[in-house]
């Protein structure tokens, strides 16, 4: 086991000022390195770049581990940011399990090479964009960190910004090539009756399967013109996009779940599970999602979520109430969701939860150590990141993180995509794929030009 490496991390200075208007293009194109977006459907959009600390973990207790490090790095900190929205903040994600490393990829190898089982940012550079303006914040961190050079970068920072020649004109899609699946049909098809086999046997109650679909595009992707689109078609959901230090890869996405978010001793979480397509008309659509409500084995895959958040956040609770479930409706399809709070008993971190939470039923199964095992033997790839919390940590210990859904990981013109389904006892495989090709369309909708091409 390795313990957390954090670079630079004694002495943190950071300061901020207010931006005249930017955009998410303008910031993305002006920013080194390693690049980071996060946009919730409320609040803030962060746009940074560069790193002022760096906090890996690799195996072990990861959580822990980033919790330890991240308050050793705000410990000491210098900070004057004008707003609250601009306090530097640690940015990163989780691998979905230690120690992820199994990948049949087409030509051998890893796509995930670049993401550890933990990795969070301090950034070096990092611009907010909020309905009450936009601010800059310029933050560097270890012993050489000097609060003279940390407001000489930011007016720097500040003239660079707001001199940027990006005219903000999107690019266009840079088309895909081909297509290619880690799993066939076949496959699919046997994976899921395995599966109802365990069940029948009362070893699981529910698994989740996941398929990863390689496309080689025409053009180079563009981060940023592909999370604009993606925030437009998907309001509702979060976007966010965590490059390598090298900058050669991306992992993107619009997940519409959140996993958690800690403010204080509030705690605002949800189920999401359950899917439908969406109507071509407004009657079909109130059809479908009729459908959605009063289907058994959605209603029952959505209950093993609530119940298992539930049980998970009682230990640290004193409270935990869940609300109406409901319809949420995104662009492609329509999910059953719960919203859930809770009131904590004592004073902890938001990754103190995040590490009680993952995976819940939504991305894992039930009972989860079996889920795990099962999903680990029948999936032909590594998940890396793909439905693992991705998010923000601040010094007080508050923060909020998504499950990274709806995703992709890109190496300039290729990318990998992933989709996942809940399988539980009456779950049908025809109906199970055709519901994972649905969840693959938010992304392949902002990567494709419209023309058709074959599919390997």
């Amino acid at each position: 086991m390795e313990s957390p490496r954090t670079r630079n991390r004694s002495g943190l200075v950071s300061r901020a000022r207010q931006l005249p208007e930017t955009s998410l293009r303008t910031a993305f194109d002006a920013l080194s390195p390693p690049r980071i977006v996060w946009g919730p459907p409320e609040g803030a959009l962060v746009v940074a770049g560069g790193a002022a600390a760096t906090i890996e973990a690799r195996e072990g207790n990861r959580f822990r581990e980033v919790a330890s490090a991240t308050e050793a790095l705000f410990d000491s900190g210098d900070v004057h940011a004008g707003t609250e929205a601009a306090r530097p903040r640690v940015f990163g994600g989780f691998s979905f399990n230690n120690g992820d490393g199994k990948y049949r990829e087409s030509d051998g190898g890893s796509p995930w090479d670049g993401y550890p089982d933990a990795r969070f940012l301090l950034p070096r550079v990092q611009v907010t964009i909020t309905d009450r303006g936009a601010w800059l914040t310029v933050t560097d961190a270890g012993e050489n960190a000097r609060v003279e050079d940390v407001e000489r970068r930011l007016d720097a920072e500040f003239d660079r910004l707001t001199g940027a020649t990006s005219t903000g004109t999107r690019s266009s899609p840079p088309g895909i090539a081909e297509r290619r699946r880690t799993t066939t049909r076949e496959e699919w098809s046997s994976s899921i009756r395995s599966a109802l086999d365990r069940i029948e046997r009362n070893e699981l109650t529910k698994v989740v399967f996941a398929q990863a679909l390689e496309i080689d595009l025409e053009g180079q992707l563009d981060p940023a013109s592909t999370l604009d689109r993606l925030g437009e078609a998907y309001p509702d959901c979060y976007r966010f996009c965590f490059e390598t230090p090298d900058g050669e890869a991306a992992f993107f996405g619009a997940t519409p779940e959140r996993l958690v978010s800690l403010r204080g001793r509030t705690v605002e979480t949800g189920a999401l599970a359950g899917t439908i397509g969406r109507g071509e008309t407004p009657a079909e659509d109130e059809w479908l999602a009729e459908q959605l409500r009063t289907d058994p084995k959605n209603a029952h895959e959505h209950e093993l979520v609530v119940e298992a958040i539930r049980e998970q956040l009682s230990p640290f609770s004193a409270s935990v109430a869940t609300g109406d479930r409901r319809i949420k409706r995104l662009a492609t399809v329509q999910h059953l969701w719960t919203p859930i709070t809770a009131e904590l008993t004592d004073d902890r971190g938001v990754l103190e939860l995040v590490e009680a939470l993952h995976p819940t039923p939504a991305v894992g199964g039930v009972p989860p150590e079996r889920a795990l095992e099962t999903i680990g033997e029948t999936e032909p790839f590594d998940r890396g990141w793909y439905a693992a919390p991705v998010g923000w940590v601040d010094a007080a210990g508050n923060g909020e993180f998504a499950v990274a859904l709806r995703s992709a990981l890109s190496t300039g013109s290729r990318a990998t995509l992933f989709a996942g389904v809940g399988v539980v006892g009456d779950s049908d495989p025809d109906e199970e794929w055709d519901e994972a090709q649905l969840k693959f369309q938010p992304v392949l909708n902002v990567l494709d030009d419209g023309d058709e091409r074959e599919e390997t």
